[in-house]
């Protein structure tokens, strides 16, 4: 059954919040969040089962700053969210800086690793109220237990990447946590997988909960994968190896970052290899010409960030490389499922560096399969050995900081006009 598309101006979302997510580009909802948005408006516990990358973030801080913005006689931090790893609390603090723009509400991510300056900071933040935390579990409970935090109120909490905490050994700190906020709370848990201390956990902290569950979609059966393991300054020769070795009339390599598309093309070309590059540097028309090119067989490589990995019409890509691991195991989907297209048939390659084989792995985890792993045929020297280790993470021993940005009711919605209100049509990807 195909889903109807919802747009998020169907949705009973307060006028500042569809101004944010309307000025971030999102027209239509992805499944989870049409699906959690409105329980999660009406008050009512939300389970949410969705792998990243699915939008499931957008998907509790939407209704959430929606909430907060009709909670007339709030005092207090007005939501808490725990997450496993700094770098999550960092991701979601400037998800919340975009989506709240109009809102004037304020947010900060508070982790371990900084100095006593950044702990104050977070002491004042938290003592005046700020309308979202963000908090790995350790360094939020050196907070509450220094006994200033105001969270006996606190209205709203959210577990994101919850098995991921209970795998990492958070339920104790989590747990406590807990039991120092309000039993009136609304608890909104979010999770990529449903296993049995998953499913414990909710029947501890939540209240008749409201089950979102969203599949992962899997790449399509006719890809070929395979992977490397390489060293950063191998992947070059590794690469331009691969696209000497066969007759190859239309391939997409990817990258993560605009730099790496620049550096990938210029070494590309210097070998003699037909290609262009594609990013959001690009005005559209050059966009268009460049596709227009590829899809003629004008071109033979494509370098392109994720600006494309999503609805490009072309059904006939015989391979797909990988240049970096994608961020989330979504966008690894939709990158690879640029070839076997149509019942056909393609192939995916994917070159990991020692410090991106945690995030293959995860992505193994989430797709289901083990990805062959694969010799180099050109002479690069020694590799590194595929073995993934996950860290406990947690945020502690980290340095760097997420910057809060004010008391609630802060100006940030003064500093532009709101952008007019749009009607339906097809969603713009701003990455890229």
């Amino acid at each position: 059954m195909v889903q109807e598309e919802v747009y998020f101006d169907e949705l009973p979302l307060n006028d500042d919040v569809l101004d944010g997510v309307e000025a971030m580009g999102f027209e239509k909802a992805t499944p989870i969040q049409a699906q959690s948005i409105p329980p999660v408006v009406e008050g009512r516990d939300v389970i949410g089962i969705a792998q990243t990358g699915t939008g499931k973030t957008a998907a509790f801080l939407i209704p959430t700053m929606h909430r907060l913005l009709e909670m007339k006689d709030r005092k207090g931090v007005g939501a808490l969210i725990i997450v496993p790893t700094r770098e999550l609390a960092v991701q979601i603090d400037q998800a919340v800086e975009g989506l709240s723009y109009f809102t004037g509400l304020s947010s900060m991510a508070i982790y371990g690793g900084g100095d006593a300056m950044e702990f104050s900071q977070e002491k004042k933040a938290l003592q005046m109220g700020a309308d979202i935390i963000i908090a790995t579990p350790g360094r939020m409970l050196s907070h509450l237990n220094l006994g200033y935090v105001p969270v006996g109120e606190l209205p709203i909490l959210i577990l994101d990447e919850a098995d991921r905490m209970l795998d990492m050994g958070f339920y104790n700190d989590i747990m406590r946590i807990i039991n120092k906020t309000s039993q009136n709370r609304q608890t909104l848990m979010f999770s990529a997988t449903m296993p049995d201390k998953i499913l414990f956990l909710t029947s501890q902290i939540l209240k008749n909960p409201v089950t979102v569950n969203i599949a992962l979609s899997k790449p399509a059966e006719g890809v070929e994968q395979g992977a490397y393991s390489l060293f950063n300054k191998q992947k070059i020769p590794v690469m331009q190896e691969i696209l000497k070795g066969e007759d190859w009339k239309s391939v997409i390599v990817f990258a993560s970052t605009k730099r790496a598309v620049s550096e990938i093309n210029r070494n590309l070309k210097r070998k003699g290899i037909n290609c262009a590059e594609i990013s959001s540097d690009l005005e559209q028309k050059q966009r268009e010409q460049v596709l227009l090119d590829f899809r003629n067989r004008k071109l033979t490589v494509l370098v392109a960030t994720n600006v494309v990995s999503r609805g490009i019409d072309i059904d006939d890509i015989e391979l797909v490389i990988n240049y970096d691991v994608p961020q989330d195991a979504e966008d690894y989907v939709h990158r690879i499922g640029r070839t076997a297209r149509a019942s056909r048939t393609g192939k995916a390659l994917t070159l990991i560096s020692p410090d991106e084989q945690v995030k293959f792995f995860r992505i193994e985890q989430l797709i289901g399969s083990t990805v062959p792993k694969l010799k180099a045929e050109t002479d690069v020297g020694d590799v590194p050995a595929y073995d993934p280790k996950p860290s406990r993470g947690g945020g502690k021993n980290r340095k760097g900081k997420g910057k809060g940005r004010g008391k609630p009711g802060g100006n940030r919605r003064h500093q532009k006009k709101r952008p007019p209100r749009k009607g339906g049509g097809q969603s713009k990807p701003k990455n890229g």
